[in-house]
């Protein structure tokens, strides 16, 4: 039976997560290339890795090439008419469908108008797609990147479904295209910044992103010790560095690892706070730097006011998924922040 993230933990009690399995990129000249109406993107709007990607796609301007389906954030039972398997994930559902309960039956989770049914196998969860590509062993993850054309999964690595969306070739297809203008276009990966791009990798990925997960999924006190004396070390370091530059790699534009920091951070307060038990600091209340970097991201380029970030779908997801965790799926409601309507003294910093 496939495994969830719960289960991802070594004898020591760390959490380890699995690699993805599915990594092709979409490049010019290879096995899938840059073509409008082609693609297919399956997403978790309370996903971290997955709505980086669909943030990716608007802010390169893929949104009218790429289409999307949307999952409803309560993870349920993805073989409910077996009783030895237990698996649960992802699934889809209509708006205005009947609410969803967790997998142990408790809770009451609207299916809201920001779900997107699989319009190509008219799939009921993301494990069946993944099944019927041949991939039987899960995880069944978002985001999943899928050719409609050879009915073939092409990717679920966010990093790479990035790099994939952020090729010259994609760009001539974008809604933002400037004949002559290449040189002058968003670009979450600017070559002169890689080597940058990858320091801050090496920290930021492992000791913040995947870092609350360290935190939450642990099952020893050691394991998790450490993983939340990393990811505070790691958030104070980065506070350092935004204290005098706008951008994590000195940018004077945003790119890639800003979009993935973000991410975690957007969620930070409401859940990993509580629910991972990253109890040190807020981010808001303690981290001026990270908070007012925060607010600038949030604000960038529609980031914040065209659906891409769904609290509301964050935080339903992280309380109700794991009943180990939050048997009864009560959803906290926690400080509402407008995170739209905050100043913004960040936009002329360096």
């Amino acid at each position: 039976m496939p495994v969830d993230s719960l289960q991802e933990v070594n004898k020591s009690g760390a959490f380890i997560r699995t690699d993805s399995v599915h990594r092709n990129m979409i490049e010019e000249n290879g096995e899938f290339p840059p073509e409008a109406h082609r693609y297919h993107l399956y997403i978790a709007l309370a996903c971290p890795w997955a709505n980086g990607v669909l943030a990716a796609l608007y802010l390169l301007g893929l949104e009218d090439i790429i289409s999307v389906s949307i999952v409803h954030p309560t993870w349920s039972r993805t073989r409910p008419d077996d009783e030895n398997d237990t698996h649960c994930g992802w699934h889809f559902r209509n708006p205005g469908d009947e609410p969803v309960s967790n997998s142990l039956g408790f809770g009451n989770y609207e299916c809201d108008d920001a779900l997107i049914p699989d319009p190509h196998y008219n799939a009921r969860t993301i494990r069946e797609i993944y099944e019927i590509n041949g991939d039987k062993g899960g995880k069944y993850t978002t985001p999943l990147l899928y050719d409609i054309k050879r009915r073939k999964i092409v990717c679920n690595e966010s990093k790479l479904i990035l790099r994939s969306f952020n090729t010259e070739g994609f760009y001539k297809l974008s809604k933002k295209f400037t004949p002559g203008n290449e040189k002058e276009r968003f670009n979450l990966y600017p070559p002169e910044f890689e080597n940058k791009l990858d320091e801050m990798d090496s920290f930021i990925y492992p000791q913040i992103n995947n870092g609350v997960y360290r935190c939450g999924f642990a099952k020893s006190q050691e394991a998790y010790e450490e993983a939340f004396n990393e990811l505070f070390n790691a958030l104070d370091r980065i506070e350092h560095i935004l204290s005098d530059q706008r951008f994590i790699c000195g940018s004077p534009k945003m790119t890639a690892m800003d979009l993935r920091l973000f991410m975690t951070l957007i969620r930070f307060d409401e859940v990993y706070f509580v629910y991972f038990k990253t109890n040190k600091k807020l981010i808001r209340k303690d981290y001026p730097n990270l908070f007012n970097y925060l607010i600038d991201i949030y604000q960038h380029d529609g980031i914040g006011n065209k659906g891409m970030i769904n609290m509301k779908h964050i935080k339903q997801h992280y309380y109700s998924s794991h009943p180990s965790l939050n048997t009864y799926g009560i959803v906290p409601k926690g400080e509402e922040v407008d995170y739209m309507t905050l100043e913004n003294n960040r936009c002329n910093m360096p």
